[in-house]
């Protein structure tokens, strides 16, 4: 009341309580045994290890709790909250070095969260949805008897293969036509070989022979192409030199059948007789002993194989100043522009329904000739296979060549034939009746230089030409 506050009164302050009697023993805490204190003292069986602060580890103990005493305060301060007296009576408070000594529990650890049974659904999660995704496709049921495949390894695309296929395929196709167009080649021995033959001269010189031979023709083929009939031995209707030159334009030299020559073994005789006599060997010795110039090549073709040949290219068209009318050969042709079927083809180069007979005859052929190479080795039947193959089979079928000639020597012959070509015939003398027959003479003079240039690899005068 006078400033004194009531805290300071002695009456009010809280002790511990005591045992009952001043300055004696603290009283533990009801319920909990106070541990023993002081060095040396042994072990409670109680706590398991020495008390006070100077205990050890022991391997009994659980987890290490370290005893903090409270620090010790002033005997004048006592808790404010806390009032202790001796006794129940309340009347004498404690001191505070005579307050009981707590030992401070050990701390626990929170016991862990109990958890309570879920009774509701759980938490479903969304599903993201995906539009346009195609069905999904059910496998099929897979075969257990069987073991399952690997998988086919995918081979890679090579664009240039299928085309080095076809073209080895035309390459070999090709060679196979070759080798069997030359098998059919009917091959004899033409070129002779004699003492004192004519030497190699420069080019190349063919000799074509077309015969009257009608071994191979029926009954009915001899009507239709009016052959005649057999009239003995074989005889020549066409003879021609042709001349390749290393360079510069095919030289086609037509010779007449009825030229009187000497023939090696017989005299002077018609040149179609050394063909009769001795056959293709005496005819090239004929020929070479009275031109001076070597035969490199030789090719002979009847009156069949002939017409095979043009009707195989469908047919060669011709123009004629005048008509010609032969009955023998079968012909009767218009003037102007027509195309010649073979039978007529063949009737057209045999005929000498003409004022000058074997001059228009030879003229013709050489005519005739040069129009059928130049269709046979034209764009049009060389790119069109049905039309090739056909004339190509037609002229090995119907050919007689040389042992040492092949089809691939008739394909240079014909591409040497396809461009310009010089055709000519031998300079001509006259006309004279002999013992066998009238007869066709040369002339010496030019025959000589004519000759000459094809024998050196020349191209012929043009002053010795017969156009």
């Amino acid at each position: 009341m006078n400033g004194d506050d009531p805290r300071e009164d002695p009456r009010r302050r809280r002790v511990p309580p005591t045992s009952g009697r001043p300055g004696g023993p603290s009283v533990p805490p009801q319920g909990r045994p106070m541990p023993p204190q002081g060095r040396g003292v042994p072990p409670d069986p109680r706590y398991g290890r020495p008390p006070g602060n100077d205990r050890r580890p022991h391997p009994e103990d659980g987890p290490t709790v370290r005893y903090n005493p409270a620090p010790r305060r002033g005997a004048s301060h006592v808790e404010p909250t806390q009032v202790l007296h001796r006794g129940n009576s309340g009347d004498q408070p404690l001191a505070y070095s005579q307050m009981p000594y707590e030992r401070e529990k050990p701390r626990q650890p929170p016991p862990p969260p109990r958890r309570e049974q879920v009774r509701h659904a759980p938490t479903q999660r969304p599903v993201p949805h995906h539009d346009g995704l195609p069905p999904r496709r059910t496998p099929p049921p897979v075969d257990l008897g069987r073991q399952p495949r690997p998988p086919r390894r995918r081979r890679k695309r090579h664009p240039f293969r299928w085309l080095t296929v076809i073209v080895v395929g035309l390459i070999v196709g090709l060679i196979a036509a070759v080798v069997h167009l030359d098998n059919s080649l009917t091959r004899i021995t033409a070129l002779p070989s004699y003492s004192d033959r004519v030497s190699n001269t420069p080019g190349t010189n063919w000799l074509l022979v077309g015969s009257d031979g009608r071994g191979d023709l029926s009954t009915e083929q001899e009507q239709e192409l009016a052959t005649g009939g057999d009239t003995g031995p074989e005889r020549t209707d066409t003879i021609m030199m042709v001349h390749i030159p290393s360079s510069g334009p095919t030289t086609m030299v037509s010779l007449p059948r009825d030229s009187y020559v000497n023939i090696p073994g017989h005299g002077k005789d018609k040149l179609n007789a050394s063909f009769a006599l001795g056959g293709a060997p005496l005819l090239v010795q004929t020929v070479e002993e009275a031109t001076g110039v070597r035969i490199d090549h030789y090719a002979q073709i009847g009156f069949g194989g002939f017409a095979s040949v043009v009707d195989a290219i469908g047919g060669i068209e011709m123009c004629l100043d005048e008509p010609i009318v032969d009955p023998l050969a079968g012909l009767d042709l218009a003037a102007g522009c027509q195309k010649l079927s073979g039978p007529q083809a063949l009737g057209f180069v045999r005929t000498r329904a003409t004022p000058t007979a074997d001059v228009d005859r030879m003229n013709r052929q050489r005519m005739f000739m040069a129009a059928l190479l130049k269709k046979a080795t034209g764009t049009g039947t060389l790119a069109n296979p049905f039309a090739l193959w056909p004339m190509a089979t037609g002229v090995a079928g119907s050919l007689k060549v040389d042992d040492g000639d092949h089809i691939w020597n008739l394909a240079a012959l014909g591409w040497a034939m396809r461009g310009d070509t010089v055709t000519t015939s031998v300079p001509i003398g006259g006309f004279d009746d002999t013992d066998v027959g009238n007869v066709l003479l040369w002339d010496k003079s030019k025959a000589s230089g004519f000759f000459e240039a094809l024998a050196t690899d020349q191209q012929i005068p043009e002053e010795l030409l017969t156009r």
